[in-house]
């Protein structure tokens, strides 16, 4: 795979990605665009996340039964339409339905992400990975800021239109660089949706991966979500420009992306793996020590200290996440790749469900104990990770032994999954 191709994938990933959290940064001057009460301004930025969810399912899996081309296409053009009818929007629920239109097409990323790994040659296959989640990273990082920016000069409409006009330079991009390849599968739609299940039942290498990364974002969703409460309160007492240049310590996680791939290239995923799930639980302890009176140490006597040692702490955190996230993608997508679109789509989906399980702990954990509970619910989902990761391994290393079967559940013949239908 051409490394012009690999960096015209990462910058289209990180375009696409852009307007599932604009809303987050918007929803304040969209609620007063629309008189939205704030218990309803909630909606603004749930409605994305809601449409991504379901696009994991029910769109992401089509690049298994069509032209990938034809689907990224047809994605893409509908989220650049629907970003411009949430631009142009009259009425809050017109907003609300194009808001979650556009979420529901910015799963499009977990489209790009198969594609790389099936135009990459399998010896690199790791390293192509690890680029392109490093696009999708930075996408991440920059889509609260470039939307304020965007807003501060052209307000949330011409924000919406910017995005819309970025994502039509995408479209036009991947007509371009998009290989028109045909499917071998004959399945329904429904069946395709039916079929998920029998392919998660079937690949103990998703359900391992898919599991550990769930764990890793519990404590990536926990520990993002306790910063903002822990720098706006003493003795910190940071405003949101401050708390939005902490969260540019997310910058870490596209800079370990391309590493992990390339361990995962040279077989060290086991070892990656570990070092990664060790990462997230040395980072989530630093910050519990750095950041709560205990331990021996005040952040209100060495506030900027305290700070900076934080920001360390969120990139080792995020370092250990985005790590476990990398080899996981390569493992998945070194599998099958008939069915690389459900595959993708469940891996993201299941782990996208503990991220949003560590932000809701997260709430009930500082109002218990504050930062210090956040950091131990952080550190816990680590140890969950690094504990289910060794087992997993454990098992796999004695069934590849030749361990008898009734020691070692046997896998479930994954060939049967389309001829079920």
């Amino acid at each position: 795979m051409q490394s012009a191709l690999t960096a015209a994938l990462s910058a289209a990933i990180a375009v696409i990605v852009l307007p599932l959290f604009a809303a987050q940064s918007l929803s304040v001057p969209i609620a007063a665009s629309f008189g939205l009460t704030e218990s309803a301004a909630g909606l603004i930025a749930m409605m994305p996340m809601l449409g991504y969810t379901a696009g994991l399912v029910l769109l992401v899996p089509l690049i298994d039964i069509f032209r990938m081309r034809s689907v990224m296409l047809t994605t893409l053009l509908t989220g650049t339409l629907a970003l411009a009818a949430a631009a142009y929007s009259p009425s809050a629920t017109l907003f609300l339905l194009s808001a979650f239109i556009v979420g529901l097409t910015t799963s499009a990323t977990q489209m790009v992400v198969p594609l790389a790994a099936g135009l990459a040659e399998p010896a690199a296959r790791g390293r192509v990975i690890g680029k392109v989640m490093s696009g999708l990273m930075i996408g991440v990082l920059l889509s609260r800021p470039s939307a304020n920016l965007s807003a501060s000069l052209f307000g949330w409409r011409g924000a919406y239109l910017a995005d819309a006009a970025a994502l039509a330079v995408v479209c036009l991009a991947c007509a371009l660089i998009v290989p028109a390849r045909s499917q071998s599968s004959r399945l329904s739609f429904l069946e395709l949706v039916s079929s998920l299940w029998i392919v998660l039942r079937s690949e103990p290498v998703l359900q391992r991966r898919a599991a550990c990364q769930a764990l890793c974002m519990g404590a990536f969703g926990a520990f993002w979500t306790g910063v903002p409460l822990l720098l706006a309160a003493p003795p910190f007492g940071l405003g949101q420009i401050g708390i939005g240049a902490f969260a540019l310590a997310g910058i870490g996680g596209a800079i370990v992306a391309p590493v992990a791939g390339w361990a995962a290239d040279r077989r060290l995923d086991e070892t990656a793996t570990r070092l990664a799930h060790l990462c997230v639980i040395a980072g989530s302890g630093l910050a519990l020590i750095f950041g709560a009176d205990r331990l021996g140490f005040d952040p209100a006597m060495h506030r900027g200290t305290a700070l900076l040692l934080l920001v360390l702490a969120a990139v080792i955190v995020d370092l250990g996440v985005i790590g476990d996230q990398t080899l996981g993608r390569h493992a998945v997508n070194s599998l099958r790749p008939e069915i690389r679109g459900r595959l993708n789509g469940l891996y993201t989906g299941l782990f996208f469900l503990g991220g949003a399980a560590g932000s809701a702990l997260a709430g009930v954990a500082w109002t218990h104990d504050g930062w210090a509970a956040v950091c131990a619910l952080c550190v816990g989902f680590g140890l969950a990770a690094l504990a289910l990761g060794w087992i997993t391994s454990r098992q796999r290393i004695r069934r590849d032994a030749g361990v008898p079967a009734e020691a070692t559940p046997a896998r479930p013949d994954v060939r049967r999954i389309e001829s079920r239908f």
